[in-house]
This record gives C-alpha cells, structure tokens and sequence, in this order.
C-alpha cells in the first residue's frame, strides 16, 4: 500500500542518513518521488539541495526469474562530487557512485562515467508476489548535474543448459546470469570464452544471496572465481549450492597485469585519475553438463585394467621361461661335471670369502679385495683391452651388499621426502577449496574432474601407472634375485663365472623410484603450480640417474660409484633444480655460475670414465695434462689409447657444451624441464653407445630385450607426443595458462597429459626391462671373454 511505500522510505532516508554521513545536509534537501517504468530513459539533475527518488515495482514468480540492471550516464566533463546513487529492494540495498572509481596496481585511479549494474533477485515462496524498489539519487555538489537514469529486464537472465548466451561486459558494467540445476544433474561445467585477449576478465560462480560480488575490487571475496583472457571454464557441483542454483559473475578487470598484460604508467600524482580508456570485452557464455559416476568408473576400470594387463603378460612369459629353463637346466647338469676341478679350486678360497662376508665395513667405497701384490689396479684397468673379469675381481657378496645400499637410501629418502610434500599439497587444495581462487593451480580446467575434495581426480588417477608398474618391475628383479641366489647356492658355473655380474640392488632402487615418480606426479596435480613443480621432476632426474649408473656398472662392477657418491651428485642435481625455478628466470648471473659448473662436472666425469679412475685431482694435474698433449699429440702424433671410450666422451662433451651454451644464451624459463632435459639427452647418448657397441663387439640382443627396445621405443615416440600438447604451463600467469586448455580426448575422461602419464610410466617400466634384460645372451659366456665398453 502506500502507507508502506512511506514507511519504507522514510526507513531509508534514515539508513542513507546514517551511513553517507549527510544527516545535517540531507534534511534540509527537497526529495522528489517519481513513479517510474521500466525501458524509460530519464534524463534529469541533481544539486545538493534536492534528491530524486524513482519508485518501481515489478511482478515475480517462483518459477521464473527475471533480471533487472540499472544503468547511469553522467553528461558533465568534470565534477567536483560524484553522484550517490542508492538502490533499495526488499532484502537488499546496492550503491555506487558516477564517476565510478576502480584502483588497479599501485592504487592507480579510473573514473568511468557510465556504470551499469545488475540487481540481484532474492527468493520468494509465493507463486506470484509484486515488489518494489527505489533508486535514490543524490549528491554533495552545489552545481547542477545532468545524469541520464534507465532500469530494464534483463533477456536471457538465467542460462539454459548447452545454449550459448552472448554479452558485453567493462569495468564499470559486469554482467551476472542465473543458472539453475536441472533435475538429475550434479555437476555441470561452466564456459566463458572471448576471441580476443585483452582486456582481462574474471568468472566467478557465487551462490544465489545478495549483494553480488560484482566488481573488480570485490569479485573475490566469495564463492569460484579465476581470470582469463580468452577461456574460463570452471566445474561447478550442485552440493555445494543449497538452493539448487548459483551466480555465473563476469567482470572485466581495470587493469591487465594479472593476465600477463603490459604494465601501464605510474600516476604523476597520487590522487591523479587516469583515462581507463575503452575496455570492452565480448564474451559468450555456455553451460555443459559434466560426466556422471558411470564415466568415473569407467575411467578408474580403464586405468586399473591397462596395467594389470601387463601383470598378466608377465606371469604368461615368466611360465614360458620357466620351462625353458628346466630344459635348458638339464643339458647344464651335464656340463657341471666337466667343470668339477674349477669347483675344487672355488672350495680352496672360502675361508677368504668367508673372512670378507663377516667384515662390518661392507658399506665403505674403497674396500677391495683385489690383492696389489698378484695384479695392481693400475696395470689391470689401464690395459688398452679391458674384459669384465678385469673389473669383476672384487668380492661379489660384498659389491652384492654395497649395491643393496642404493635400494635401502632410496627408501629412505623417499619416506623423508614425500611426507612434507603430501602434507604440503594437502594444504594448497584446502587453500583453494577454501577461498575459491582457482588461479593458485594450473589445471587444465577443461578437462578436470573433481572427487570429494580434489579438483583435478583424473590428473591424479592416471598416475597409477607409475606405482603399479613400479612394483611389477620390483616382483620381476626379486624373481631373478630368487633365481640367481639359488643357481649360487648350488654352484652353477654359469652363475659364478659367466655373464655380466648379478647385482640387483640398483634394480631394486629403480623400481622404487618409479613408484614414487608416480606419488609425487600425482601430489604435483593435486595442485600444479609454480611452487611445487620440483616434486614431479625429482624423482625422474633420479632414475636417468640410475639408469646411467646401471649401464656403467654392468661392465664395470668394481669401480662404479658407491650409493653415497651418487645420490650426493643427484642431490645437488636436485638443489640446482630449486635454485634454477626460484631464480633463474632471465637471471643472467645464475646462467653463467650453472653453465661453468656444468662444462666442469662434464670434463671431470670425463676423465673419470676415459682413464677408469686411475687418475688425481691435485696441484700437479696441470703440469700432467701439458705432459700428455706434448707426448701423444706432438711428439708422437699417437691417437687416444682407448678408442672407443674417447668417440663416447667426445660426443658426450659436444652435447652437454651445447645444451650449457643453449642455456646460457636463450636462458628458458622452465628450468627444471631444461634440466631433465640434460639427464635424458646423457641417458640416450650413453645407452645408444651401448648398444653399437655390443653389437660391435660380436654379441646379440635376444628375442625379448629386442621386443622390448622396438616397443619401447615406439611408445616413448607417442608419449612425448602428447607431453608437448601442454594443455598447461606454469610459466606464463593462470590466465594465460587457460589459454591452452583442451577438452578430454579419452573417454570423456583423459585428457592428453593423462595419456602422458599412462604411456611413459609404459616406457620406463620397458626401458627398465631393457636394461635387465639386455645382456641375457651372455649368461653363458666366460668373462674372460666378455670386453669392457
């Protein structure tokens, strides 16, 4: 009734009173009370000494919603007050002024004279209720102030499923839509896309409550939110709206910064406003229904079914084996008794051996049986020939033993290293769950499926591979350790004197680091960022690590590194690695120092492989290096004594002076991808040399490792296929990151990067098989007769 409309006004000109402080101007003001409609454009003005207040009402319905947005012009150049406009509904009440002051960065100023805002819709229970709202109008300024006032419906206020819905959108004019749920749907995928970059944008999902969050400087502080340029997309579930319903919130941003945008000027003055300039943006927005528990299990059957597939192939060839080994055990009994005097003269050095076993200083890096009074070292292993029993001379219980070690400090490190990462992304998805602000990880939001309270399931889940083929890969190693232990038991020749020597240890270490490549990638994509991004590349400079430490020490059991010494070298590795993220981006000064260090390390390791260790880093190693040149090179005119090793190391060295003068000169920002990228290039250099090289030497590859390199190969091929898509980047900010986004390409479910994760864990696990398996065809062969590479 009137009466009410009264009542209600009064009630507001008391809270206008209150709040903007004007109480001793405001009662002396004339208030003038206009019945307005909607579609009308009314162009009137303001002075201090008088207040306009339109009054309008509208009918709503429970079943259908309606938008209703406000728009204000202000014809004057300058003005010494903005005007206050006031806009009061039923359960809310909504201000601003024009010009309308937005800050940036550095609290920089942009007035935009033209503002238009949305009215939010709260609920009613009534089929059909009429409700009223006022717009006051008002201001501080004794001059006469043009303004041009217009309230209309909004068309297409609430978003239908799949239909697209397209808009303009500025600073001073966001755009919210309603949406609600569908019957039967829970999760449904919220789109927002632009053909243009610029200027930055943010979406938000906020619940159906008023105010709505709706500007630059308070779009945040509720509910979903994350910039974009070109692609927003954000996965919105029903349980967490009550009213079945949400907000999809729009707002162009006054500055571009936060999506990687040029920074602007500073403000000569710290008051001074400066021109925003046209800052439109035409954007669409579509809202899809996401996949439902069917899909979801669908994906996790899919993932558990390829890689137990591969437990079943493996039980099928381990079958197969073991009957060809009882064949072939048969035909071996009658050799043993050929060889029963060599079996005689083992019996005569156990007392020896015995001796060695019960030493506690198995662990130690130099221990050596190798006695210098029958062979010194130095003669032994600076023959231009070299076979593997030359450096298999040692002990082989107490090498057993110090490879074992690798295994028990892998373990050890890994417990100590995943437990504060698990703690810390644990953290970083409460952060976002809690604020909402979908710009701390770098999804690829168009293909993110979320799980209780992970944002990003399917990232996670594809990691499986990694842990299950880890552990094959362990069962497989204990197998041959089983088999090998038992064959020393009953003293097989084979066992004792032929083949390459069976050492498992870094086997093992192997397996379990493929396993926790597989933990922490999956901790990684709890949350993919900046910050984080070395818990998913630790452990694979890790196993490139130990990969080239099993090649070397296949053919050089005595003198390969110790568990200590390597994983001291990887560990620095791995502290370069942080540095290189948290300072090396455009960081000339680190380049040079990292660049210096890795040509040093690379001429050390050098030396170290060409004269087998048989040499010293002391003062006089100038004066031997000068001897050297002048003996061989100009004296003599002699080529390298060790032919082989030298066509490694030269190649070895042009790669690595590449990659350190790629560094140093294009400086690339993801530095620990560069990094990993070194270890690999190292690992393929060394494992193709080992290769030619066993084919030079006369041996072969059997059926099984040459199945495994042509099918691990292939798969490696299609993996990094897939690995350079990057759907992703943490290099660039979110916004832009967005930019890369895909849908899913697997199952509605995978989306590349997932696909990354299934094939490679499939190429390591095959890489791992390589290397195990690689050297079968000398298992029968006298070491004697076996060459050193």
């Amino acid at each position: 009734s009137h009466q009410q409309i009264q009542n209600i006004y009064r009630k507001s000109l008391f809270w206008l009173c209150v709040t903007q402080s004007v109480c001793g101007a405001g009662a002396a003001k004339a208030v003038m009370q206009k019945d307005a409609e909607f579609d009308v454009t009314y162009n009137d003005t303001v002075t201090s000494v008088n207040q306009t207040t339109y009054a309008f009402n509208h009918t709503i319905s429970r079943n259908k919603t309606e938008g209703v947005r406000v728009t204000v012009d202000v014809l004057e150049q300058t003005l010494e007050a903005p005007i206050l406009f006031v806009v009061r509904q039923k359960q809310a009440v909504m201000s601003f002024q024009v010009p309308l002051i937005l800050r940036g960065l550095y609290q920089r100023k942009y007035p935009y004279k033209h503002v238009g805002r949305t009215l939010c819709q709260p609920p009613t229970r009534a089929a059909s209720e009429t409700q009223y709202f006022f717009v006051d109008v008002s201001t501080l300024s004794s001059h006469r102030t043009n303004y041009q006032l217009r309230v209309s419906r909004v068309e297409s206020f609430t978003l239908q499923t799949d239909k697209k819905f397209s808009f303009t959108a500025s600073p001073s004019q966001p755009q919210f839509f309603k949406y609600v749920f569908p019957d039967g749907m829970d999760t449904v995928i919220v789109k927002v896309n632009s053909d243009v970059n610029f200027p930055c944008s943010v979406m938000s999902v906020q619940d159906i409550q008023c105010p709505v969050y709706d500007l630059d400087n308070n779009v945040g502080f509720i509910g979903m939110y994350q910039t974009m340029t070109k692609k927003g997309a954000i996965t919105v579930q029903r349980k967490d709206f009550p009213s079945n319903s949400f907000y999809v919130v729009v707002v162009v941003k006054t500055e571009d910064e936060a999506c990687g945008g040029p920074l602007r000027f500073y403000p000569l003055q710290p008051d001074e406003l400066i021109d925003a300039g046209n800052r439109t943006k035409d954007l669409d927005v579509l809202v899809s229904p996401a996949i439902n528990s069917e899909k979801y299990v669908i994906g996790m059957l899919f993932c558990l079914g390829i890689f137990l597939s591969f437990y079943v192939v493996t039980l099928l060839v381990a079958c197969m084996e073991n009957k060809r080994s009882e064949i072939l055990g048969t035909r071996a009994a009658v050799r043993r008794g050929l060889f029963a005097s060599s079996r005689q003269r083992r019996s005569l050095d156990s007392v020896a051996r015995s001796r060695q076993e019960s030493l506690s200083s198995v662990e130690e890096d130099d221990y050596d049986t190798l006695d210098d009074i029958d062979s010194d070292k130095n003669i032994v292993r600076t023959k231009k020939y070299l076979c593997v029993s030359d450096l298999a001379r040692k002990d082989k219980r107490v090498l057993s033993k110090k490879y074992q070690i690798y295994f028990w400090n892998i373990a050890t490190i890994a417990v100590f290293y995943a437990l504060p990462v698990i703690q810390l992304v644990i953290t970083y998805q409460t952060v976002v769950n809690v604020t909402g602000n979908q710009d701390i990880c770098y999804y690829n939001f168009l293909c993110a499926h979320p799980l209780g309270a992970l944002s990003a399931f399917n990232n996670i889940l594809s990691n499986l591979g990694y842990v299950m083929l880890g552990l094959l890969f362990l069962l497989i190693v204990l197998k041959r350790d089983v088999i090998h232990n038992r064959a020393l038991v009953r003293n097989d020749l084979n066992a004792l004197e032929c083949g390459i020597p069976k050492h498992f240890g870094v086997y093992y270490a192997m397996g379990t680091a493929l396993m926790m490549e597989g933990l922490l990638s999956a901790c990684y994509h709890v949350c993919p960022n900046y910050t984080n991004f070395q818990f998913d590349t630790s452990f694979m400079y890790m196993i490139a690590g130990l990969c080239m430490l099993k090649l070397y020490q296949k053919r050089h059991p005595d003198i390969n590194a110790s568990a200590y010494t390597a994983y001291a070298c990887l560990a620095g590795v791995i502290f370069f690695s942080v540095l290189g993220v948290v300072f090396g981006r455009g960081n000339m000064v680190f380049w040079i120092v990292f660049s210096v260090i890795h040509i040093l390390a690379t001429m050390f390791l050098s030396t170290q492989l060409y004269y087998m260790g048989r040499w010293r880093l002391d003062a006089g190693i100038l004066r031997r290096i000068v001897y050297v040149i002048y003996t061989d090179c100009i004296r003599q005119c002699s080529g390298p004594m060790y032919i082989d090793r030298m066509v490694l190391l030269v190649m070895g060295n042009i790669v690595n002076w590449s990659l350190a003068a790629y560094g140093l000169i294009e400086r690339p920002n993801d530095f620990a991808s560069y990094l990993l990228a070194i270890a690999i290039c190292n690992l393929l250099l060394y494992f193709a040399f080992y290769i030619i090289m066993k084919l030079r030497s006369g041996e072969r590859i059997k059926c099984l490792p040459l199945v495994c390199i042509l099918f691990t190969a292939v798969v490696w091929g299609f993996a990094l296929y897939f690995f350079f898509q990057g759907l992703s980047t943490w290099q660039k900010t979110p916004a832009e990151s967005r930019e890369h986004n895909r849908d899913c390409i697997l199952l509605s479910f995978f989306d590349d990067h997932d696909i990354w994760h299934f094939l490679s864990s499939i190429a390591m696990f095959g890489s791992f098989l390589v290397l195990l398996t690689m050297d079968d065809d000398l298992d029968t062969v006298q070491r004697d007769k076996i060459f050193v590479f």
